[in-house]
């Protein structure tokens, strides 16, 4: 009897002294967070508008951390098998995502029967470095050079303007798909196998036109191998004042944008998710990366995790709705 007794209170002992070390053990996991390499994955293709970004983050916040983030990008259905990677992983902070509007909010709504993870549940917020506003692009060579142009030659000559997109799914299809509903005209939609592939085809002359991220397209902008035509935005992009946007240049109340962020898994570790948005904000808050940001196209953005997570739930409502509404989806 004494026996079972002595027993009873040493597994009790032990008990208590496991919960107790829980905390103790995350907190510790967090001052020896990162001793190794991270993998940070992106859904999209090289040269995208979310890899071009994230490179440029994860350059600086390597430094940061003192240990490498390590690019991986992977692929397809919208983004998605990207996140379903990141939300299944362990939640030991050396996987992370570049969240974008396409993994976390189109791909999600579109991809329903391929999509194994719950954009809101399986994540953690970690914060938001860049809002993009998506820039309409033309081949120099199309027969039109404004918005007002575009327009009058695409009823001129329905199913003749070869549209562009990275593919089913990504931000570019839903926003040429909102800018043709809206403006109530006839083209023929070209899908591509990314974003690389796409300003390929719109720089040969394959397409016409498309309409996606900006800092997928400055560069090919600047150097003249394409020609803006209008922004996406609700206002007028601080990087590119002197362009109007689409619903300023004939087609009312037309809004189409994105952003990135850093995500982890659920139950990242509240230790470790500090640590990583304490770097990610002295990175995006320096000079030079927010110079290198506004370079490509993409205007810095920082935010707590609870208001990056905000965001995203807002966007689900309102970017759904557009889905809908363009009949955009793919089971």
């Amino acid at each position: 009897m004494k026996r079972s007794r002595t027993s009873a209170w040493a597994l009790l002992a032990a008990s208590v002294c496991l919960v107790s070390a829980t905390p103790a053990t995350a907190a510790d996991a967090a001052k020896d967070y990162p001793n190794k390499p991270i993998r940070l994955v992106i859904s999209q293709t090289p040269g995208s508008s979310i890899d071009t970004m994230s490179r440029l983050v994860a350059t600086r916040l390597s430094e940061v951390l003192g240990h490498q983030l390590v690019v991986d990008n992977r692929t397809g259905a919208g983004g998605t098998i990207g996140g379903a990677i990141v939300a299944h992983a362990e939640p030991d902070g050396y996987t992370l995502f570049a969240a974008a509007t396409a993994s976390q909010i189109i791909g999600p709504q579109i991809y329903k029967k391929v999509t194994n993870y719950d954009p809101f549940k399986d994540f953690t917020p970690i914060g938001m470095f860049a809002v993009t506003q998506n820039v309409l692009v033309a081949n120099l060579k199309a027969p039109f050079t404004n918005v007002k142009e575009l327009l009058a030659y695409a009823k001129a000559n329905p199913g003749k303007i070869n549209w562009g997109n990275a593919g089913t799914g990504f931000q570019s299809h839903l926003a040429g798909v909102l800018f043709t509903h809206m403006a109530n005209i006839n083209v023929l939609h070209v899908a591509y196998k990314g974003a690389g592939p796409l300003v390929a085809g719109v720089i040969s002359g394959e397409s016409h036109v498309t309409i996606g991220p900006a800092p997928a397209w400055m560069v090919h902008v600047q150097a003249g191998r394409a020609r803006a035509l209008a922004m996406g935005g609700a206002k007028r992009s601080v990087l590119w004042p002197d362009l109007p946007t689409v619903s300023e240049s004939g087609v009312p109340g037309y809004v189409s944008d994105g952003w990135a962020g850093l995500m982890g898994p659920k139950n990242l570790p509240k230790p470790i998710v500090r640590k990583l948005h304490t770097a990610l904000m002295k990175v995006i808050n320096e000079p030079a990366t927010n110079a290198a940001l506004k370079k490509v196209g993409a205007e810095p953005q920082t935010s707590t995790p609870e208001e990056f997570g905000q965001l995203i739930a807002k966007d689900w409502k309102i970017i759904g709705e557009a889905i809908r509404v363009a009949g955009l989806k793919v089971d």
